[in-house]
């Protein structure tokens, strides 16, 4: 037995002393019976919301026929997701996995296997960007090159050349000859809602072309409608040659996935990799119902109607409040608000007002509500800043008295 004293968790997360029993829609129910706001969605996971009536019936009906089969056997749902998936970007084949970290994961083995199909496996190196966050793996950590996540793991794993964010030159001069390829989010959501010029991108593209390199995009975060498009990529301009997606492709359920083309897919046979879970009957038959549901006509159009919305309201609440916020970013519904007073702060008392948020780096707090969000809980959110804003600048007010 535990309680709020004993927890037999490795205490790798500081959690708050919060826990809820019940979602439905935009909303959290805490175990007290008090209702939040929920602009988490889970870190950008439930984009349909919790407990989405289309998802739930799939995986009720789901989990009365088949939870598990080992990939040794043929997956007809799973060829209906990836074919779903290839249709709608650029990808000509997919594998499934279990989450972000194992789809980058499977992202730098395919640009690696794909140099040394074609007889050079002396080209395994991936160029990265500072405030870039690639996941947990030891791999997946080094590609994301900060240190205090690498602290105490040892020697970092050898194979990535981090670059500042948009810097064009840094970029040349970080390709050599053992250069595989360029990695990079189209927004960095952990890096603190940023982006590069479509330009920027464009360019990238380019060096990748002329190089022979592969490009590869992260798009854990900023996929699955969460930008306002499908895909990310579609809105920088610029299309990859491989691609990972999470988070909110199964709406809560976990799932993950690797989209390449058939070229840069090449070298990845029979036995160069594998997952025992990776696209099991349950995980599958939700991210096809995520599809379901996304791609109904009008759904984006929502997501950037109410993306517009959000900006608005919160770039006026900045101008009230400048010695608290001092600026909106993002795409879509990957919003960030740049806070003057320490992010944390902002956080806390957002979730006193019962609205839930999200830290970054940069001193960005995101605004990561469901897709489905509506106008009037824009609306309720935007006076819960409000009201945290006003106790925050009378906290403010206290201390320079005191």
């Amino acid at each position: 037995m535990t309680n709020s004293a004993t927890s037999h968790l490795l205490p790798v997360f500081a959690r708050v002393d919060l826990g809820f029993e019940r979602g439905e829609g935009c909303w959290l129910t805490a175990t007290n019976g008090e209702r939040y706001l929920d602009f988490t969605s889970g870190v950008a996971v439930n984009a349909l919301g919790h407990c989405h009536p289309h998802l739930v019936t799939a995986l009720q009906e789901q989990s009365t026929k088949l939870w598990h089969m080992s990939n040794l056997f043929k997956s007809p749902d799973g060829e209906k997701l990836a074919a779903r998936l290839c249709e709608q970007s650029f990808a000509d084949l997919v594998f499934f996995c279990n989450s972000g970290a194992e789809a980058m994961e499977g992202v730098i083995k395919v640009v690696r296997r794909y140099h040394a199909s074609k007889g050079h496996p002396e080209r395994y190196r991936l160029v990265t960007f500072e405030g870039a966050f690639h996941g947990r793996t030891l791999a997946t950590l080094a590609a994301t090159g900060s240190a205090k996540y690498l602290e105490g793991f040892g020697p970092p794993m050898d194979g990535f050349d981090q670059v500042p964010h948009g810097d064009l030159g840094a970029v040349k001069k970080a390709i050599g000859p053992q250069t595989a390829g360029i990695l990079i989010e189209p927004v960095q959501g952990e890096g603190g809602v940023r982006s590069a010029p479509q330009a920027f991108f464009k360019a990238l593209r380019q060096l990748c072309d002329e190089h022979g390199l592969l490009l590869a995009f992260d798009e854990v975060q900023t996929g699955m409608g969460r930008t306002g498009d499908l895909f990310a990529y579609k809105r920088v301009g610029v299309t990859p040659d491989v691609m990972s997606l999470a988070k909110a492709l199964g709406g809560g359920f976990p799932i993950g996935a690797v989209l390449t083309t058939a070229e840069a897919g090449a070298g990845m046979t029979p036995g160069s990799h594998g997952s025992t879970f990776g696209g099991n009957p349950l995980a599958i038959a939700a991210a096809n119902a995520v599809l379901d549901v996304m791609l109904k006509p009008g759904f984006f159009d929502h997501v950037q109607k109410m993306s517009l919305l959000l900006k608005q309201k919160l770039a006026s609440v900045v101008d009230r409040y400048p010695a608290v916020l001092s600026e909106v970013r993002g795409e879509g519904l990957l919003v960030g608000v740049k806070a003057v007073v320490p992010s944390g702060d902002l956080v806390n008392a957002l979730r006193d007002k019962k609205l839930l948020t999200v830290g970054a780096g940069d001193n960005v707090v995101r605004f990561l509500a469901p897709l489905i969000v509506s106008e009037a809980e824009i609306d309720q959110s935007i006076e819960m800043l409000e009201r945290a804003c006003v106790a925050l600048s009378g906290a403010q007010l206290k201390k320079a008295a005191g």
